[in-house]
């Protein structure tokens, strides 16, 4: 599978370089460790801090959502893993205002292991207190009863948003975990997938489906979906990823959601929209309105064929935070 790359093994890095060349006036690298990303702009003191990370592979995530009303730094992973300890203690050095700092990252094994230990480090070193949100929102990786165990897509992007504009608002750490909390427990997200990926390294396939085939709930890195079957229509396809998400988590009549249909790499605006139509006739038809949408490449897996539907269920403080505006290399809200 053909990329336009140099050295397959400094694929990442040269990434990197290249965005830090691109937005000099959103982000900076550190120079003590060249895989941790904060922003370019002076951050008032006694602001929470908020960092987010991931494995490489997902852009605009993780690095592209750092910015004002969003987060303040970014620890950088090798593709589809999680970055080490150093480069999250080096950003959450940077970023501590003396208010702490708030870690948001996906429920995967790697990223708990590492961010947890940089957060014992953080303390240990530097006294920065550290609160953690764990992204849960994959309905498809594990049973409603079990959500503890569910992995975290394209809902993170959610909780981003709502935690970077409660920091901006002012929010201490305790109430900014509280409402990061709050956003993931009121998201939900569910995913197809059409085509694999291939990482630099091997040029394979990261996975295989017939040429007439998709799956329901596959992950981002090419974890097993709930269902292998044939290609199916957008309609008929939205319709089985908002029933499964509203199975989960019931919205009623009257109550306001904010939607996310996310491409995963190489699907097209034109199916992304057509997928959301299909997503708000289903959404109106209950009584259920759209306060505001996104659709678009928010979290991909390199050239991942597919998409991604997320709802959140807003209330009035949910609401507050997503109307927040911000200014990202990847992502601007007015």
């Amino acid at each position: 599978m053909k990329k336009l790359i140099n050295n397959p093994t400094k694929v990442v890095d040269e990434m990197i370089e290249g965005y830090i060349k691109a937005f000099p006036n959103h982000v900076k690298q550190l120079s003590e460790n060249q895989r941790s990303i904060v922003t370019a702009k002076e951050t008032k003191d006694g602001k929470v801090g908020v960092l987010i990370g991931g494995g490489s592979g997902h852009e605009p995530a993780f690095m592209g959502y750092v910015g004002n009303g969003m987060a303040d730094g970014v620890a950088v992973g090798n593709i589809f893993a999680s970055p080490p300890p150093d480069p999250i203690l080096e950003a959450t050095r940077v970023i501590d205002k003396g208010a702490g700092v708030l870690y948001i990252y996906g429920n995967y094994a790697g990223d708990v292991m590492n961010f947890g230990m940089a957060a014992e480090l953080a303390d240990l070193e530097f006294g920065i207190q550290v609160g953690t949100v764990l992204v849960t929102d994959d309905v498809a990786s594990a049973p409603k009863e079990e959500k503890e165990k569910r992995r975290g897509i394209a809902g993170e992007f959610f909780v981003t948003k709502v935690a970077g504009a409660a920091s901006d608002k002012g929010y201490n750490l305790e109430d900014l975990v509280r409402v990061a909390k709050k956003a993931n427990d009121y998201t939900r997200s569910m995913g197809v997938g059409l085509t694999p990926c291939s990482l630099p390294q091997t040029g394979q396939p990261s996975f295989e489906l017939g040429e007439n085939e998709m799956e329901i709930g596959l992950g981002h890195h090419g974890e097993p979906g709930v269902e292998k079957g044939d290609l199916q229509t957008a309609d008929k396809v939205a319709d089985r990823l908002v029933q499964d998400i509203l199975n989960d988590m019931p919205i009623e009549s009257g109550e306001s959601v904010s939607v996310l249909v996310n491409g995963l790499g190489s699907t097209t605006r034109m199916e992304l929209y057509i997928m959301f139509r299909r997503v708000e006739q289903i959404l109106t038809e209950k009584g259920i309105s759209i306060h505001r949408s996104y659709v678009g490449d928010y979290s991909t897996s390199l050239e991942m064929g597919g998409c991604s539907v997320s709802i959140l269920k807003l209330d009035d403080e949910l609401k507050e935070f997503i109307d927040h505006s911000a200014d990202c290399p990847m992502y601007v809200q007015k």
